[in-house]
């Protein structure tokens, strides 16, 4: 295989489990998403290929006519065709490419682990910064749910003590009233209580006028004769009395 293969599955290798670790985060956050219909766009796998640059459909295709060895005998039945019609001429820039290609073949067998291992774990930083920011965005936005979430809770909370406050108020505005109330009875009844002390206090100085009144005139009704003849009447009364008892 050679490096431009080896990067490019490393690219999609890499892409495909960074995919699968995002699909078990935030996109499980989201079941209204459609991903039936409208998947996340993955990189596409390359195609296997050999001699790492020949695609491995072409020899499938002579596989169930010739066998296994079909395609590499097209393959170099053709370049044999070329050569020998001098159709492709091997000139200096040819055994050039061969030499380039036979380098590249050594540096891919003998370092190409290596080489893919720094490319994945190049490739790997790369998209963990992106799904670094991509995560560190979603988890402000997750923070600003929260507070937001408890900014309601805490607005409902609001409401219930606005109500208890309301309340409160509602009972001191009855109390206020009713203290009112008993006071305006309280000032009723007092006026009301003086003046019906008023007209006993009148009353009772009428009669007692009336009485002296009436005990003058009858006083000075009386002669002295009337007088005398109601006490003489009285003793007579007084002895007829003691001779009984």
């Amino acid at each position: 295989m050679s490096i431009g293969n080896s990067q490019s599955l490393v690219r999609t290798t890499a892409t495909s489990s960074s995919s699968k670790q995002q699909l078990k985060g935030p996109f499980d956050l989201a079941p209204e998403r459609d991903f039936v219909n409208f998947p996340r766009p993955v990189q596409p796998q390359q195609p296997p290929v050999r001699f790492g640059f020949v695609s491995d459909n072409l020899f499938k295709l002579f596989y169930p006519k010739t066998g296994y060895t079909g395609g590499y005998c097209f393959g170099f039945g053709v370049l044999t065709y070329l050569v020998s019609k001098e159709i492709w001429v091997l000139e200096h820039e040819f055994w050039n490419g061969v030499g380039i290609f036979t380098i590249i073949y050594i540096i891919n067998r003998k370092y190409g682990k290596q080489i893919k291992e720094y490319l994945e774990k190049d490739s790997q930083s790369e998209i963990d910064a992106l799904y670094a920011n991509k995560n560190a965005t979603i988890k402000a936005v997750d923070a600003a749910i929260s507070a937001e979430k408890r900014a309601q809770y805490e607005a409902e909370g609001m409401g219930i003590l606005f109500d208890a406050k309301k309340e409160n108020v509602a009972l001191q505005v009855e109390a206020n009233y009713r203290e009112r109330l008993m006071q305006a009875y309280s000032e009723v009844k007092k006026r009301l209580d003086y003046q019906v002390e008023k007209q006993n206090v009148e009353r009772n100085i009428q009669q007692k006028h009336m009485v002296n009144w009436i005990v003058n005139k009858v006083t000075k009704s009386i002669t002295p004769d009337q007088e005398q003849e109601n006490i003489r009447k009285c003793i007579a009364d007084l002895k007829s009395l003691a001779a009984k008892a």
